[in-house]
């Protein structure tokens, strides 16, 4: 079984939490916030996910991190051998759109992936109007993938967007492994 490990970053408050939950059909942790002190790990199987005939399905681990700087000597421990980042911010908050520049800059340009490793998540929280058009992000962040989020309103496109973005990373995990399993053969 392929294992896929994603991490979800950014800002405090910003719904990282919700999602990884959500998206991992996990119960853990409803109720009222509480900050992610840390790390805190979901796991959860898809069977004959991904297709590539080597094993049935896909274990993927979601490293939800706390959005605190303070757990920065941390991160680059959370980043060994991961896969894909997910940086989700509120966009009705102006520092989350500057903070979200230095994740990227942390957790995507300093492990060197690629554009579609990353995907962008535009958490808007309960009673907040979603609004996609009213988002202006700067280089290099406007070329990456923006899903809007609202579990109020149309939870399912943002599962059936994540499960996209899953797919793109266990193909690149796959012909990942396949070159390095090429390189042994010969």
């Amino acid at each position: 079984m392929l294992k896929v490990k994603i991490l979800f970053v950014g800002p405090s408050e910003a719904g990282k939490s919700v999602l990884a939950n959500f998206l991992s059909e996990s119960t853990e942790g409803i109720g009222s916030y509480l900050p992610t002190h840390a790390v805190r790990i979901l796991e959860y199987e898809m069977p004959n996910f991904g297709g590539n005939g080597k094993g049935a399905g896909c274990r993927f681990e979601l490293w939800d991190c706390g959005g605190d700087q303070k757990f920065e000597t941390c991160w680059p421990a959370l980043m060994k051998d991961s896969h894909g980042v997910v940086i989700v911010f509120n966009q009705d908050s102006p520092t989350h759109l500057k903070e979200i520049e230095m994740w990227h800059s942390c957790f995507v340009q300093q492990q060197q992936l690629l554009d579609s490793q990353c995907l962008l998540i535009s958490h808007h929280k309960p009673g907040s109007a979603m609004d996609p058009e009213n988002l202006t992000l700067p280089p290099p962040l406007n070329k990456l993938q923006v899903v809007h989020s609202s579990l109020e309103e149309e939870p399912e496109d943002v599962r059936m967007e994540f499960v996209k973005y899953l797919k793109g990373i266990t193909k690149l995990v796959n012909e990942n492994r396949d070159r390095e399993e090429m390189l042994l053969i010969t």
